[in-house]
């Protein structure tokens, strides 16, 4: 007999626009037996960002007919502003057209709330001490969301909607893409583990700290109750997991590649014991790391017309060609084309979506110093 676990659809209002009318998120819900962990997915924080709108669907199609142990909230069209900030062909909703911030950088996180819960919940034994801590998580979001109005400007209102569903989760996947880029992972060290199961070449260990982001503000209070109650003598393993999953290019979808990766993705929710005898395993393939400190950004040194020579996940050699730059100014006067090289082994992880660049525009990301995984 044939699974079909029921979807519902709430539309959430996470502000309002010019003319009055509210601005709207739309939520899908999948409800399990309450024996596994929760997992919350979004896509689309960056307007440009789209393929993970596609992954949505495709794992809708197959959650739909999974026993699921765990209740899944699955959240496209992250940031209904984004997606629909357009300069002619393009998508651009990377940075509030307001204030300039980049829209994955307003999350809220309190390192005090964390301190003060170590100190007062210290002897709760660890299933009551994780349901009070998300509680609390989740409290101090609806205090911000219930508070003065003009204290929260569009963006901060948007992400803290998002992070109050986030924290109810034990799991979180924030998908994003990178301008032309190969798929990776961001994944925070104490869950390097973890990133055997994603079907995913190219793991970027970031630090278990907050720097603003989604994955950051679901793992880092976890990560540092964790600590904290260390230092009193009490073993309290990190709860919530969460990554960033870069699934490529910006500004396309393709639904077979976006199958894939929703199975790279089931591979690594039943691993967590997410469903009920599903059969979603990781891909034989070798994965290789690098650290945060030692990814690359590479600017170009001069202006001018690109050719992108290194190919995205190539693994380039020291004083190999990464790029050409052509300059016509100079057709008559100079070399007009020049050569780039880097100084290092690395991996080509992304590079710039124009082949018209300024000097310092960050031209490519490298992964250097890798390892396997």
């Amino acid at each position: 007999m044939t699974v079909v676990t029921a979807i519902s659809q709430e539309n959430i209002i996470v502000g309002e626009v010019a003319n009055g009318l509210p601005l709207t998120i739309p939520v899908y819900r999948l409800k399990g037996d309450g024996t596994g962990p929760s997992v919350y997915i979004q896509a689309n924080m960056h307007g440009a960002e789209v393929q993970g709108n596609a992954v949505i669907y495709q794992l809708l199609e197959q959650l739909k007919q999974l026993k699921l142990k765990g209740d899944i909230t699955l959240v496209p069209y992250a940031n209904p502003i984004g997606c629909n900030q357009k300069s002619g062909e393009f998508t651009l909703g990377r940075f509030d057209p307001i204030t300039g911030t980049n829209w994955n950088r307003m999350y809220h996180y309190n390192s005090d709330l964390v301190t003060e819960f170590a100190n007062t919940h210290s002897r709760f034994n660890d299933d009551a001490l994780k349901r009070a801590f998300k509680q609390s998580l989740i409290s101090e979001i609806n205090n911000k969301l219930n508070g003065p109005a003009y204290l929260l400007n569009t963006g901060k209102r948007i992400a803290l909607n998002l992070q109050k569903l986030a924290h109810q989760a034990d799991i979180v996947l924030d998908l994003h893409t990178g301008p032309i880029s190969s798929k990776h992972l961001y994944c925070p060290t104490f869950a390097r583990n973890s990133a055997h199961y994603f079907n995913i070449e190219h793991v970027l260990l970031i630090p278990n700290d907050f720097d603003g982001a989604m994955d950051e503000a679901s793992f880092c209070p976890w990560w540092h109750l964790s600590e904290k109650l260390a230092t009193q003598g009490r073993k309290f393993d990190v709860q919530v997991e969460a990554f960033t999953v870069e699934l490529g290019s910006q500004e396309r979808i393709d639904l077979t590649e976006a199958k894939n990766d929703a199975n790279s993705i089931l591979s690594y929710l039943t691993y967590k014991a997410v469903f009920t005898d599903a059969n979603y395993r990781p891909t034989d393939i070798t994965r290789y790391a690098c650290h945060l400190d030692d990814y690359l950004a590479y600017y170009a040194p001069i202006g001018g017309m690109v050719e992108y020579i290194a190919p995205l996940g190539g693994h380039i050699k020291a004083g190999e060609p990464i790029a050409n730059i052509l300059r016509m100014e100079n057709y008559l006067q100079a070399q007009p084309l020049q050569t780039l090289t880097l100084d290092t082994d690395a991996i080509a992880i992304l590079h710039f979506a124009s082949a018209s660049v300024n000097q310092g525009t960050e031209l490519y990301k490298f992964f250097t110093n890798t390892f396997e995984l």
